[in-house]
């Protein structure tokens, strides 16, 4: 039997209007646009093109979109007035660095400087502290691993008492997402690319996350059968077949592993429409709180 799609585009679209619905009854009953503030240093062209996703997206939800376009040789100090700022700003409720930033300026300590609760990336140090608690809610979990969670609870996949396995523990997907499944009460195995035993080890996941960063790299008979297997792997492949030489696949080998797992995330189409769907959803979250009506 076939895997069903965890099909990104069609959620992630659902994900959009709901948010925009939301977000109108928002302004009609309590006067407030949920306001997203991106932080942009430099003109590096896959920046700038991000960025303008982000904000069509917000716009589109009948949100507010708010945009800070720094010098490439901004200081630190220059980086953290304009989201002290933005930290500052009543209209703005959720506030985006995008990453990477130039080499100069301190990641963790740009990070550390949005105000918690407008931290809608889900990557300010405290929040993802948090994650690795128990019983502890962080202001917001990074968006592509709550995508993933998303789509499960979607589709109907339990979560709890099964056995999930993350395979790439990355601090941007791979460990953020594996802390999630833990905290919905999977039990966790994380593994590397080093892990001895990897396709056994695999194998006895009922949830797969593949994070690892290599192409088609999860074969067929490293997967329970009916397995849920998530793929947020994004590789260009050689293919003269394709219009454009080339092929964008994840790191699950799709088509053979399709025909063994109960559920799947296809790449493209998958785990990366949610990304930006999460996004706001979290934005709208953080002016919801900031109104006191959740």
């Amino acid at each position: 039997m076939t895997a069903q799609l965890l099909d990104g585009n069609a959620v992630s679209a659902a994900i959009r209007a709901e948010v925009a619905d939301e977000a109108a009854q928002l302004k009609a009953t309590h006067g407030i646009v949920p306001g997203l503030a991106t932080v942009l240093v430099g003109e590096d062209p896959a920046s700038m093109t991000y960025v303008e996703m982000k904000q069509e997206q917000c716009r589109k939800a009948g949100m507010s979109a708010f945009e800070r376009v720094l010098p490439e040789d901004v200081t630190q100090e220059g980086l953290e007035a304009a989201i002290a700022e933005l930290n500052a700003d009543p209209n703005v409720h959720g506030i985006l660095v995008q990453l990477p930033l130039p080499d100069h300026l301190d990641e963790d300590r740009t990070l550390a400087a949005i105000a918690l609760d407008k931290d809608v990336d889900g990557f300010h140090p405290t929040n993802v502290a948090k994650l690795a608690l128990q019983d502890v809610e962080p202001a917001f979990a990074p968006c592509m691993p709550l995508g993933g969670i998303e789509l499960l609870d979607r589709y109907g996949v339990e979560i709890h008492g099964k056995h999930a396995v993350v395979l790439g523990p990355s601090n941007i997907v791979g460990l953020p997402l594996a802390l999630l499944l833990m905290n919905r009460g999977a039990t966790l195995t994380v593994c590397h690319a080093h892990t001895a035993d990897l396709p056994l080890l695999v194998r006895l996941g009922d949830i797969v996350v593949a994070a690892i960063d290599e192409p088609r790299m999860v074969k067929a008979d490293w997967v329970k059968p009916g397995a849920a297997v998530i793929d947020v792997g994004w590789s260009r492949v050689k293919d003269e077949t394709a219009k454009k030489g080339f092929r964008v696949v994840g790191n699950v080998d799709f088509d053979a592993v399709q025909e063994v797992a109960g559920y799947i995330t296809p790449v493209p189409g998958g785990t990366g429409p949610m990304t930006i769907a999460m996004l706001l959803k979290n934005t709208l979250l953080s002016a919801k709180r900031h109104a006191g009506i959740e």
